[in-house]
């Protein structure tokens, strides 16, 4: 698959380099023209560095991996209000949460559906925002559960995708629902810094169930 990312920081370094280890032919673009190359030029000749436009016209898939400050301007970058976007499979991994109170940065709505209002026709998928990006180069450690990566969106084609790609990573997707669910799940990335933040491990913060009884 060809996989555009939008972004060039820590999480769309680490994800373009996962995925070429898998196979995949990664192309990535944002605000910085020098920091794409700058990966390209780290991960050799299966990534791409080329202007946000050429990321989404020459992928089978979108991913976008920037700063909520940063969103409008690489999606305007791209061309997304002009429909170039339309149709492409988008993957979200947005985290608009202030990283002091850890509360949602948009009063309403949520960083994905402000993408699917923005990129016109695009079907888009809230994924892959949970974990650092660096935590996919590193397998599970051995006797821990794979992770599992909560996802929501409204097109089934796309949740698909997804949903290969976040395989091909070694996690496990869980759909929980459409994007009526995707400020609920933007929230659980404050949840989790908080709970950090306060010294204290998340994975304890969660009930285990036994499902094994049922």
């Amino acid at each position: 698959m060809r996989i555009g990312i939008l972004g060039t920081g820590v999480m769309a370094s680490a994800l373009a380099e996962a995925w070429t280890r898998r196979g995949h032919h990664v192309l990535v673009g944002g605000r910085s023209q020098d920091r794409a190359r700058a990966i390209a030029e780290r991960l050799g000749d299966a990534v791409e560095a080329v202007g946000p436009a050429q990321v989404v016209r020459a992928s089978d898939a979108v991913v976008v991996a920037v700063a909520w400050e940063g969103l409008d301007q690489v999606l305007a970058l791209a061309g997304a209000g002009e429909g170039s976007m339309a149709g492409k499979a988008v993957i979200d991994c947005t985290n608009a949460v202030d990283y002091g109170s850890g509360l949602l940065k948009p009063s309403t709505g949520s960083a994905v559906q402000h993408i699917s209002e923005r990129a016109v026709g695009s079907r888009v998928v809230k994924a892959l925002h949970l974990f650092a990006g660096t935590s996919w180069l590193e397998p599970t450690p051995a006797g821990q559960p794979k992770r599992t990566v909560a996802m929501c969106g409204d097109d089934d084609a796309a949740l698909g995708i997804a949903a290969e790609l976040v395989r091909d990573l070694g996690g496990v997707p869980a759909v929980i629902g459409g994007l009526e669910h995707a400020r609920q799940l933007e929230e659980v990335a404050g949840f989790v810094m908080q709970l950090v933040a306060g010294g204290h491990n998340p994975v304890t913060a969660v009930p285990v169930v036994d499902r094994s009884q049922d």
